[in-house]
């Protein structure tokens, strides 16, 4: 519909600044990338009146509603005409689409309509989810509409390796690229170490504090977390539990650990703080698409015992930077957990290499690898368009 090379980017998400998540902080880097360079960028997205995220972007306010059992999540009911007009009137030349649902469908629609290419970015693994709400008979149905999202993007950027191996196999992406995530490798440092901020939590100097860290949820495994932390603190000496984070799923959890320490939803210095003062992190959930809570952790210097599953698979070195056990087994988990409990120096070398492996992962870079896809998306569309062969 537009034709040239000039990079002017209509962004589509399911969450931009209502709720302070990974995908509403990630997308909120890259617009600020992206506005530095001067490249145009207009966001359309559910919204409130009170948003958790203050932005420097025009967003484009998409009608929506709280999910059913999910309330701090809202469905977005699609692209209505009025923003339509926005969008035509701002001409983009791509579609950034980072949701697949309703609003992400009709952009994708439109975008096939108007002739704009379109880079997805892959974030939740939406249909995993399912399980973990008694829809899990919809999962087949749910990756038959995944295969025929994605096949209709130009480039779909999952987010680890392992989520590109994982969309590949299940046939969902033939083709793709990953775009990694980075970290604040010097906000999440070691030297955030305080013995004052665990007293102050009732931790004591000899404890060895297992953290977890992350939105208290189904789908995040909090079942097998709460097991896992129970079987710890009953056959474990000088364990204990810190929960940083909150959700739906807290009440419950703290009626099964009433031992562990609930910090609450924390950010920035604070959780970084958090981070550091602990001294072994674990994430049982395996459904990330990457794992931006494991990677903090790791370069705040933890060793992580993370589900050998999508995304953690992509980042911990199992026995080197930490520990990989099969998903779901709790006994590995316990074992894993309290074998690093009792070795001290062990847990300083993986944290070591956890810190050093975790300084890979660098925002600049990635930032820039982005804004690379985004060109080729766009030149080659073009060239396509235009009957020059690439």
């Amino acid at each position: 519909m537009w034709e040239g090379k000039q990079l002017r980017i209509a962004l589509f998400t399911g969450n931009y600044n209502y709720i302070k998540d990974g995908v509403a902080l990630t997308l909120n880097r890259v617009v600020d990338f992206l506005r530095a360079r001067d490249v145009p960028v207009l966001v359309f997205a559910p919204s409130v009146d009170c948003p958790a995220l203050p932005s420097t972007a025009e967003i484009v306010r998409i009608p929506s509603f709280p999910i059913p059992g999910r309330p701090e999540y809202r469905f977005a009911t699609g692209l209505p005409a009025l923003a339509r007009r926005r969008l035509a009137a701002f001409r983009p030349t791509l579609f950034h689409i980072a949701v697949p649902d309703l609003l992400g469908l009709q952009a994708l629609k439109l975008s096939q309509r108007w002739r704009v290419p379109v880079l997805a970015t892959y974030h939740t693994r939406y249909d995993e989810y399912l399980g973990y709400y008694g829809l899990g008979a919809l999962k087949p149905l749910g990756k038959t509409y995944l295969r025929y999202f994605y096949s209709r993007c130009e480039l779909v950027c999952p987010p680890s390796e392992s989520m590109l191996q994982n969309l590949q196999s299940e046939g969902i992406i033939r083709q793709g690229r990953v775009w990694s995530r980075g970290v604040e490798s010097e906000l999440y440092h070691p030297r955030n170490r305080s013995q004052e901020w665990r007293r102050s939590l009732g931790f004591t100097d000899g404890d060895t504090v297992i953290t977890y860290a992350g939105r208290l949820v189904k789908e995040k495994n909090i079942a097998l977390l709460a097991q896992v932390l129970r079987s710890l603190g009953d056959n474990v000496p000088n364990t204990r539990a810190l929960i940083v984070g909150d959700g739906p799923e807290r009440a419950r959890l703290q009626s099964l650990c009433p031992s562990a320490v609930f910090a609450g939803f924390l950010n920035g210095e604070v959780l970084a703080c958090a981070y550091a003062s602990s001294d072994i992190f674990f994430f049982p959930s395996a459904t990330e698409s990457f794992g931006n809570v494991t990677l903090e952790a790791m370069a705040s210097g933890l060793p992580a015992v993370c589900a050998d599953a999508t995304g953690s698979r992509s980042l911990v070195i199992d026995g080197m930077t930490g520990y990989l056990v099969s998903v779901g087994d709790r006994a590995g988990f316990v074992d894993r957990l309290a074998s690093l409990s009792a070795q001290p120096a062990v847990r300083a070398k993986m944290g070591a290499a956890a810190r050093a492996r975790a300084l890979s992962f660098e925002w600049t870079g990635l930032l820039h690898d982005l804004y690379e896809n985004y060109m080729e998306v766009l030149v080659r569309h073009h060239a396509h368009n235009s009957g020059i062969a690439c």
